[in-house]
């Protein structure tokens, strides 16, 4: 009983902790505030799930007992500082009277999503660049110091750092958590987008059979790079995003074998991939060329449509997956985007240019990056250095956190002469 009401908070923390927080934050207008109430109502669920029973709906449970913290948080406040005269404000009465009510009322219309409220507010012009990517990682999609980190490669202590003193500013400014004005969106989309990929980039890493599926963070970026489609309809990089997470998410049961072997892209079989997903993200990159402003999401969505034509041609373009790689490399550098621009190369017989792009990178940022030890042992092995192709997989089994790819590795690794 214990360990299923334990597996239940999980899940609950996992797929309703943004909604949450987001809703509460609205309410409220206090960041630090929502998301301790939401602490708060986890621990309390941990210890009474086990002896009183998982609750048919734990998001409606979870959601009444995180308002009720927050008036009791208020209400200690507002003593301690201005006094009881102070505790009948409109915004706690309001939170009381709902948290009453839904303690009596069934909860079956679901919690409004108010997530993208809460990015675009972490997306502020007062909210320094670099803190507004974690900062919507941490506080919508519930991402720990150290899970944010491995993705942005930032150590987690520094990084605690820079999110409790963003979220000082939200309140010392006031900053009003609601959707901008039209003509503020735009500004703020490169950050929302950046979030809403970081995180779909960490669920991609878990295993394909972690979530059920349609769950899981991967699908939580996706649902939120909808919602930004529906209210940014002009806006063809939220397209190209959507597109680029459902090409890519279409293969994931692929990437294991049945017994749970690491599959590589250009070895999985096409008949696992979900058509329907694939067909979604090519309506959704068609639409976003029509608009004819491109960018970095249609590019390499653009790659993952190649990829995905397989299932049709039965080959891979590499010309074109690696035309369109140096495209993206030249107009839009990124360590992820020169990375596979450096194995595409191998994959049309030019692997010593592949390792060059690899040689220009920064030393600090390849150091730590199993990604690139794989390509770079994998373009050492095109050019017939095992040697060196030997040592560049046991940096990459040693930075690597999946035991099935890390078994693939050691494969590889093996095979060398």
């Amino acid at each position: 009983m214990t360990e299923a009401a334990h597996r239940a908070v999980e899940l609950a923390a996992r797929d309703g902790y943004g909604r949450l927080v987001a809703w509460l934050a609205a309410r409220c207008g206090d960041l630090t505030l929502a998301e301790d109430a939401v602490g708060d109502a986890l621990e309390a669920a941990l210890k009474a799930w086990p002896e009183r029973g998982v609750p048919n709906n734990p998001e409606a449970w979870l959601l009444t007992a995180a308002r009720r913290k927050v008036i009791d948080r208020v209400r200690r406040r507002q003593t301690r500082d201005r006094g009881a005269d102070e505790l009948r404000t409109a915004s706690v009465q309001r939170l009381r009277i709902e948290a009453t009510e839904a303690a009596d009322t069934p909860y079956t219309s679901g919690l409004p999503d108010r997530r993208l409220e809460l990015m675009f507010l972490c997306a502020h012009p007062d909210i320094a660049p670099r803190d507004r990517t974690p900062l919507m990682l941490q506080t919508v999609l519930g991402l720990d110091a150290a899970r944010i980190g491995s993705a942005l490669l930032v150590k987690p202590a520094t990084l605690g750092q820079r999110l409790v003193r963003a979220k000082r500013r939200i309140k010392e400014k006031g900053l009003a958590f609601e959707v901008p004005p039209a003509a503020a969106l735009p500004a703020r989309l490169a950050d929302v987008l950046e979030a809403i990929y970081a995180a779909f980039g960490t669920g991609w890493e878990a295993w394909p059979d972690a979530d059920e599926p349609g769950t899981g963070l991967a699908w939580e970026a996706i649902w939120l790079a909808r919602l930004l489609v529906g209210l940014m309809p002009e806006a063809a990089e939220a397209k190209g995003l959507l597109a680029l997470m459902l090409l890519s998410e279409a293969r994931r049961v692929a990437r294991r074998s049945p017994d749970g072997l690491f599959v590589p892209l250009e070895e999985q079989d096409t008949g696992r991939w979900d058509a329907d997903l694939i067909l979604e993200g090519e309506k959704a990159l068609w639409m976003a060329a029509q608009q004819k402003s491109g960018g970095p999401y249609q590019l390499e969505a653009s790659i993952q449509s190649l990829h995905a034509h397989r299932a049709k041609s039965g080959r891979t373009d590499w010309n074109g997956v690696c035309q369109l790689y140096a495209v993206l490399a030249q107009l839009y550098p990124s360590l992820g985007g020169s990375i596979g621009y450096a194995a595409s190369l191998a994959r049309v017989g030019r692997p010593e240019e592949g390792l060059q792009v690899l040689d220009a990178l920064p030393e600090t940022a390849l150091r730590r990056h199993q990604p690139a030890w794989a390509v770079r042992a994998f373009l050492l092995k095109e050019l017939g250095r095992a040697d060196d192709a030997r040592h560049a997989y046991r940096q990459a089994m040693g930075l690597c956190e999946d035991e099935a790819t890390r078994r693939w590795l050691a494969k590889q690794a093996s095979e060398l002469p």
